[in-house]
Order: structure tokens, then C-alpha cells, then sequence
């Protein structure tokens, strides 16, 4: 239920005042969006990820609890990996009554820019206990490349 303030007798507020107030309830409105309730508001990105590079390639992991590798479908086109899937969730029955549902199912996709050209013919991946690790080789352009010094 939204509470609405009722001022008394508004004509005897200076105009200064009611600025004031304004700018008061309009920094209480974007505060209330701050943070975890904005997330909340906005949904949750599935599956998170943590993306991370080094010298020879792209690391991207993600947790996928109760998934299986059957269930995912990774693709890299371009500079763009997709993580597509269906999380599935063990149904309780005809006859059960559910007090809380929290844990979300359903398909997904997640789509990605990579940060630098990768070699698609060498993307590998591995799934172990819920976490899944994909290697994503940089292209040979674009990996440091050594270069000797020789003396003359």
C-alpha cells in the first residue's frame, strides 16, 4: 500500500519549500531503485557468468546447478558466444500442494560479446558438478607474439 503525505494546509508552504519536498521524495524514489530491488525489479540474468583472459585465451564459467551437458547448446559465431539451454525442474506430482516455488525453469539464453577474436574451431567446453568451463582459443592475430632480439 503506497502512503501519500497530506500537508495540512499547502497554500502557507513557501515555494522554496515545496522544492524542497519534491527533491526529498524524488531522491527517496530513485534510492528505493537502487540496488538489489532494481535487480529485482529487472529480473535476473541466467546464467551468470564470470568471463576472464590471459595470454592464449578466454575463460567463461558459469553455474548451472541440476543441469546436464545434454541440456546446453554453446555456439561461437563471430565475436559472439550463446549459451542456450533448459533448466528442468523434477515435478512433485499430481497430488502435491506447493507453499513456495522459488527455483526458476524453463529455457535461457545467454549471448555474450567477447572481447577479442577467438579461434571457433578449437572452443572447447566441459561440464563437471554444475559448473560449466568453456575455453575459447584467441585467434593468431591476435595473441602476443614474442619477438627475438639478435645482435649484428
Amino acid at each position: 500500500m503506497a502512503i501519500i503525505r497530506w500537508y495540512d494546509r499547502p497554500e502557507t508552504v513557501r515555494p522554496v519549500e515545496m522544492l524542497e519536498r519534491l527533491q526529498r521524495e524524488m531522491n527517496r524514489i530513485f534510492s528505493d531503485f537502487s540496488g538489489r530491488r532494481l535487480a529485482s525489479l529487472q529480473g535476473a540474468v541466467f546464467p551468470p557468468v564470470n568471463l576472464s583472459e590471459d595470454g592464449e585465451n578466454l575463460y567463461v564459467r558459469t553455474e548451472l546447478p541440476g543441469m546436464k551437458p545434454e541440456d546446453l547448446e554453446i555456439s561461437v559465431e563471430g565475436d559472439t558466444l550463446t549459451i542456450r539451454g533448459e533448466k528442468k525442474l523434477a515435478e512433485g506430482g499430481e497430488n502435491v500442494s506447493y507453499h513456495r516455488r522459488e527455483r526458476e525453469s524453463g529455457r535461457f539464453r545467454r549471448i555474450m560479446t567477447l572481447p577479442t577474436k577467438v579461434d571457433p574451431e578449437n572452443v572447447s567446453a566441459a561440464f563437471k558438478n554444475g559448473v560449466l568451463k568453456i575455453v575459447l582459443p584467441k585467434a593468431p592475430e591476435v595473441r602476443p607474439k614474442q619477438i627475438t632480439v639478435k645482435s649484428e
